[in-house]
């Protein structure tokens, strides 16, 4: 299956993008679709282990089923004051 990943601020700087698309096993979870934009190495490597997450504009856990075209956006920390 395949996901599109959307990347914004901080975590599009490390990785020098605003999308990428994903091919995961059926199956696969928010933690799956992380662990293997961090096996990419380089910037993707730099990517927190536990990120803020959204699936089809939704918060999701690491256990969260992810489906044949979801839309996961990986959401930077925001500071403020």
């Amino acid at each position: 299956m395949k996901v599109t990943v959307l990347l914004f601020a901080a975590h599009r700087e490390l990785v020098g993008q605003a999308n990428t698309v994903a091919a995961l096993p059926e199956g696969a979870t928010v933690e799956t679709l992380l662990s293997e934009l961090k096996s990419r190495g380089g910037g993707w490597a730099r990517l927190p282990a536990r990120a803020a997450v959204a699936v089809n504009h939704k918060y999701a856990g690491g256990d969260t089923m992810l489906a044949d075209g979801d839309e996961v956006a990986l959401i930077p920390p925001v500071a403020g004051g």
